[in-house]
């Protein structure tokens, strides 16, 4: 009953904070950014009381539980982003999906327990998380990118592009989460390598290969930047490309296996 309690509030919490950065979108006025932050702030504290108290305080993996802890961090780490950068427009996207993950776990999935690991798969484990996760902010900072450029090449000056960061300032914050989350997710694949037992066998084939295709892309992409000065659509299209091939790495087997097959996680 109190966890209950306590995603209710997180959800409002974390939907009227989305609802104070989107006042632009839905009023024309200015964006509540500092209030908006600080209930996303109590939102994200409430939330990891909830993910303490309904999963013992572990890394629960199993399926709805791993996209909750996922959309904790990514919460969090747009709180840490905000406060050198001023991309609060990402809360927009960021908060709302979070609420309803929260509510999903909350009342919806099943009670699970987390599995029994050794430190260093939790330390496999916690990499690959913090590298999903900033690569996660990167795709929306990708949408947001998308969206100003063709509100600009259609000339649609409203309030809303008003609001957000300067498109310079999107591009090279974009560039940096991606140059970061590349490094974690190379940090992912070498602790694999060394802390997973047949890394390519039982249920890990597909997530190794996908992961090391997610790694080619986000690697292309940083070398044209780099030696070519790709950006703009080009960018946006080889990151959402890279992060579809993480998402379906990480969650693509928990689906099958735990709400098709109805198998137990291993």
């Amino acid at each position: 009953m109190v966890i209950h309690v306590l995603a209710l509030l997180a959800i409002v919490l974390y939907l009227a904070a989305a609802g104070g950065l989107a006042r632009p979108l839905l009023s024309g006025g200015q964006p509540l950014n500092r209030l908006a932050l600080c209930l996303a702030g109590g939102a994200v504290l409430i939330h990891a009381g909830i993910l303490l108290g309904m999963h013992r305080g572990a890394l629960d993996l199993h399926f709805f539980a791993a996209l909750s802890l996922v959309a904790f961090v990514v919460s969090a780490l747009t709180l840490l982003v905000n406060l050198s950068r001023p991309v609060a427009a990402l809360g927009v996207i960021v908060f709302p999906l979070t609420a309803l993950l929260i509510a999903v776990d909350s009342f919806l999935a099943p009670p699970t327990l987390p599995l029994a690991m050794d430190w260093h798969i939790k330390l496999h484990v916690t990499v690959a998380l913090i590298a999903f996760s900033v690569l996660s902010i990167a795709t929306a900072l990708a949408i947001l990118l998308a969206v100003q450029e063709r509100a600009l090449r259609h000339r649609q000056f409203g309030p809303w592009l008003r609001a957000w960061p300067p498109l310079t300032l999107t591009e090279t914050l974009l560039f940096r989460l991606i140059s970061a989350g590349f490094v974690l997710l190379t940090l992912t694949l070498l602790t694999g390598a060394l802390f997973v037992d047949n890394l390519f066998g039982q249920h890990l084939a597909h997530k190794t290969i996908l992961s090391i295709v997610a790694w080619l892309v986000f690697g292309v992409l940083l070398y044209g930047r780099w030696r070519r000065g790709w950006r703009g659509q080009r960018a946006v299209n080889l990151t959402l490309i890279g992060m579809g091939a993480l998402v379906l790495a990480f969650f693509g087997s928990k689906f099958v296996l735990e709400l098709i097959l109805h198998r137990p996680l291993t």
